[in-house]
């Protein structure tokens, strides 16, 4: 009885002036950093009322300014609060399906970002090769839509727009049926029977077939974090596979090029990765750091004037 007395009481207060501060910065953040453009969303859970979340209006995360530009919606089926609400962002329902999975998650951000784009596609897996790519996890499952599809999905748009499909990209951020796609610990998996109940899930991070990755967090910064260092991972191993591409190359050259005679087979130099251990214990180490970058972040942004942040910048950035 008491404790449904303090839910009530929580419930009864309004959600604080900094946290729509800090939601208006990170979407300026967001777009700064070239994680999103004129599409793509980050959210953040209702503190006084988890069974709701806030996401700004159909907007590029650029122009978000104000408080009137964030709408709240329920996590139960991505329905506005209010009913008079105008028009949301059509991917609602991958940041409903990702609260209603998981309670201990509280911010969540999709992009489609170009440097990451890449790994959705190909056979090539997307892993931390330097210590700040630890962030998304030691492995990132890949979610292809297509097998989600039921047959009242009239259109086959690669967006996530029921509670269906949200639900199977949910799922696959703690995945349980796996269908292998490549030797390396990529992972495009189908769907789960009733998903176990967890907290948080076991990968933060998710790849989408052909359309980007969506990225977690217990706060808005740490969400924040996660998906630009995702993407600068991204870019760092892409820049090193072309290196090690041209290397190999050159050892094919340097054996055949001048009519010299074979001496054995090329040796092939391959990216060396962070181990499971490395990835987990070098977030385990930068997750106590999330807010020496953020308030760089926040300042980059106060100081341009593409941005506009009406409620002023959030505490301590």
């Amino acid at each position: 009885m008491a404790d449904q007395r303090s839910a009530l009481l929580k419930a009864s207060k309004p959600p604080t002036k900094e946290l729509f501060s800090t939601l208006i910065t990170a979407n300026h953040i967001l777009h700064y950093h070239n994680v999103v453009d004129a599409y793509g969303h980050i959210s953040v859970r209702n503190p006084q009322d988890s069974n709701t979340f806030f996401i700004s209006k159909s907007l590029a995360p650029a122009l978000v300014s104000n408080r009137d530009d964030l709408e709240e919606y329920r996590v139960s089926d991505a329905s506005p609060v209010n009913p008079d609400a105008p028009k949301g962002y059509a991917e609602r329902f991958i940041h409903s399906e990702i609260y209603k999975r998981y309670k201990g998650v509280n911010s969540v951000i999709h992009s489609h970002s170009e440097a990451v784009l890449p790994y959705s596609i190909g056979s090539t897996p997307l892993r931390p090769v330097f210590h700040m790519g630890g962030v998304m996890g030691a492995q990132v499952p890949i979610y292809d839509i297509a097998l989600h599809y039921k047959s009242s999905d009239q259109l086959h748009s690669m967006l996530v727009t029921n509670e269906h499909l949200g639900a199977g990209l949910a799922n696959g951020f703690h995945p349980s049926t796996y269908m292998s796609k490549t030797a390396n610990l990529v992972k495009n998996f189908v769907t789960s029977a009733t998903a176990q109940e967890v907290p948080y899930p076991s990968h933060p991070t998710v790849l989408m077939r052909g359309h980007g990755f969506t990225c977690v967090g217990e706060t808005i910064e740490e969400a924040v974090y996660r998906a630009l260092f995702t993407c600068q991972n991204a870019r760092v191993q892409t820049t090193s596979l072309l290196m090690q591409g041209t290397f190999n190359i050159g050892l094919v050259g340097e054996r055949f090029g001048g009519g010299e005679k074979e001496t054995g087979p090329a040796k092939h130099e391959d990216i060396k990765y962070l181990s499971d251990r490395e990835a987990k214990d070098a977030w385990t180490a930068n997750q106590a750091h999330v807010e020496r970058p953020w308030k760089l972040w926040c300042a980059e942004v106060e100081n341009s004037s593409l941005y506009q942040n009406d409620l002023g910048p959030p505490r301590g950035a």
